[in-house]
């Protein structure tokens, strides 16, 4: 790929794991809002249950995420009483044929609980929730401070699956982004995971951090490709200090540019699907007997995923949640959750209700972000005459298109190999509100 064309496609742009993506959010959409969404659920609903917990022990400056450091465990403690009284409000507005389906515990990193407060939730959430048989129950770890008890605290509450974070295994630039974790605790956590029953593994990488090249992230893949993860994704670093202000201590001179970016995660793909990986999507990639490697995926807030539930119920300071008629987001400070949830017994401070041509870009994004294609037939079917001028734009597109990054397949418009590098950019196309308001995105690339 030359560079040009690299540079060509690199403007920042949505990530897209929701559309309308969360900037175009609006304080109209308040917790009254909220339960009649939830009190309107079909019976025998599909639910997916994520849980945001806003600690970690140390601050990564390269996080996205909404979390803080935390020193002493009262802080940690207060907030788990609010999130047991979400949970409990949120549940009594469902329907009582429901099914939780999948369940996600992200952050910050949610191993700060201890392991009794880690038994309690699950526990709770299985008290207040009807849980399928069927149930993937997903967290995310961080290996540093992990330890045997939490371990063992996770294979009992029934979690299936762990997401941990690596970014890059070479010291500079580790120190860089204040994140300094060893390959052998990786390892030693990888495999206590596994002694406990826990043999789903995730590892989550990290392209375009300060000090990185083509050939620390060409080590580091090969160290977590020795440990045998299930899935691997390789996200590209965010930076966007004026959003998130602890990123401004990261060198911006050490960054790579926009062609070193696209090498290094050009070179990881190629690394991972020689080692039998199947690319999903963007930047996912799983073993072939992996059910993401078979499909259907979808995309949410955690990235892809195979979970299929008719509503996503988002717990927690910051927690999104998706449901038939829009999304909603609890507010962003710890204090201020707790503080609404002791007045409200819920903490919505924003959201948006989805009108038929949110639903139809969003289907079109979401298809082409998942399967690099979006079937025209099944755009008429849901949408009927509607789908039209989406399918007109759609054409318009591809005859613009000198790059030869998307084409017509029969029935599909599909993006070819050579356009997956830049499906957000392509997706983006499809984007009403992009350019409006004063969201600031990531690279393209």
């Amino acid at each position: 790929m030359s560079p040009e064309v690299v540079k060509r496609y690199s403007s920042p742009v949505p990530r897209y794991t929701s559309y309308p993506t969360a900037p175009h959010f609006s304080d109209a959409i308040g917790p009254d809002r909220y339960a009649a969404w939830l009190e309107a659920l079909p019976q025998h609903a599909r639910l997916s249950l994520y849980l945001h917990i806003p600690f970690c022990g140390t601050l990564c400056w390269y996080c996205g995420c909404s979390t803080k450091a935390v020193r002493r465990y009262e802080p940690v403690a207060a907030y788990l009483n609010a999130l047991t009284a979400e949970i409990a409000s949120v549940s009594e507005r469902v329907p009582a044929a429901h099914a939780a389906t999948h369940i996600h515990w992200g952050g910050g990193s949610p191993n700060v609980l201890c392991g009794d407060d880690i038994l309690t939730l699950a526990e709770t959430l299985r008290r207040r929730f009807k849980v399928a048989d069927e149930l993937e129950f997903a967290v995310e770890v961080d290996p540093r401070g992990l330890g045997i008890e939490r371990i063992k605290a996770f294979a009992r509450a029934g979690v299936t699956r762990v997401s941990i974070g690596v970014q890059d295994f070479a010291p500079k630039v580790q120190t860089a982004i204040n994140r300094q974790q060893s390959f052998e605790a990786t390892r030693d956590a990888v495999a206590a995971l596994r002694e406990e029953g826990i043999g789903a593994v995730n590892i989550d990488l990290v392209y375009g951090l300060p000090h990185q090249t083509r050939a620390s992230v060409e080590e580091t893949v090969r160290k977590v490709i020795a440990l045998a993860p299930t899935r691997i994704a390789a996200f590209g670093y965010a930076h966007l200090p004026s959003r998130l202000k602890h990123q401004s201590l990261i060198d911006e001179t050490a960054l790579p540019g926009v062609v070193e970016r696209f090498a290094q995660a050009s070179r990881l793909a190629r690394i991972l699907e020689g080692a039998g990986y199947v690319r999903v999507g963007l930047d996912h990639f799983a073993r072939p007997e992996d059910p993401l490697a078979k499909g259907p995926v979808s995309r949410n807030f955690q990235g892809y995923t195979t979970d299929r539930a008719d509503a996503l119920i988002g717990l927690g300071a910051s927690a999104i949640g998706h449901l038939p008629e829009g999304y909603v987001q609890n507010c962003v400070p710890a204090a201020e959750y707790e503080r609404r949830i002791g007045e409200r017994g819920l903490a919505t401070a924003r959201g948006i209700a989805l009108t038929q041509g949110d639903r139809m870009r969003g289907f079109v994004i979401e298809r082409l972000m998942c399967d690099l294609a979006f079937p025209a037939g099944e755009l008429i079917r849901r949408f009927g005459a509607a789908a039209q001028p989406l399918l007109a734009e759609a054409q318009l597109l591809i005859e613009a298109d000198q790059d030869r990054l998307m084409e017509r397949d029969g029935d599909a418009f599909r993006i070819t190999e050579r356009g997956r590098p830049f499906v957000r950019t392509i997706a983006a196309c499809f984007d009403a509100y992009l350019g409006t308001g004063e969201a600031r995105h990531a690279a393209g690339v």
